[in-house]
């Protein structure tokens, strides 16, 4: 019988990565039970909804991150998801001063490098998932990589690269048990803040 995620994450043999990635499974599952994608990107108005929750999400975020991330990874430029969804939104007819008027999370506690990669590990994760939404957002919205959808196509052919390459940086910083129960801790709170944040429109 395979192990429950709980017990996975303990094993100190395994990556940084399956660790992080077992640790925030309950709240993965709980978050995709809870949100109906295929609803919510079946208009306009849903879709934008959604970007711009992810945008208020993402703004406080990125700015906590980037203040801790540079030591582990020289590329989080390029990783930043705020651009993306400015011209998605653009798209979607809102106006630049509009989109920064948003509201914002607050974000998860973030105090040193093993944290930021924590966090990190959430945005990153979108990643993978968004090559299974742009499909959606094609089909209902006519939305494409190029127009609209740049968020969810984020690195488009050099996602695995991309996700591969945060691997890496995560094994090398946190070697220690220290970091890597810091790096966890901060994705747990990450998925469960932005679960909340997500979902704090539902009954």
């Amino acid at each position: 019988m395979p192990m429950a995620p709980s017990l996975l994450y303990h094993n100190p043999q395994m990556s940084t990565l399956a660790d992080l990635r077992a640790a925030t499974w309950p709240s993965h599952q709980k978050l995709e039970g809870r949100l109906n994608v295929k609803v919510r990107f079946s208009t306009l108005d849903g879709y934008r909804r959604h970007l711009e929750q992810m945008w208020g999400f993402c703004a406080p975020i990125e700015g906590r991150i980037g203040e801790h991330i540079g030591a582990a990874l020289g590329d989080f430029d390029a990783r930043r998801k705020l651009p993306l969804l400015r011209r998605d939104l653009a798209v979607a007819g809102a106006s630049l001063p509009a989109i920064e008027a948003l509201p914002r999370a607050e974000p998860p506690l973030c105090e040193e490098t093993a944290d930021a990669l924590g966090c990190l590990y959430v945005m990153e994760g979108a990643t993978l998932g968004g090559r299974t939404l742009l499909p959606v957002v094609t089909r209902s919205l006519d939305l494409r990589a190029t127009h609209g959808a740049e968020f969810l196509a984020s690195y488009g052919d050099g996602v695995d690269a991309m996700w591969r390459g945060f691997g890496s940086a995560l094994d090398a910083w946190c070697g220690d048990a220290r970091r890597r129960t810091r790096a966890r801790d901060a994705a747990v709170a990450t998925f469960e803040s932005l679960g909340a944040w997500l979902c704090s429109d539902l009954r």
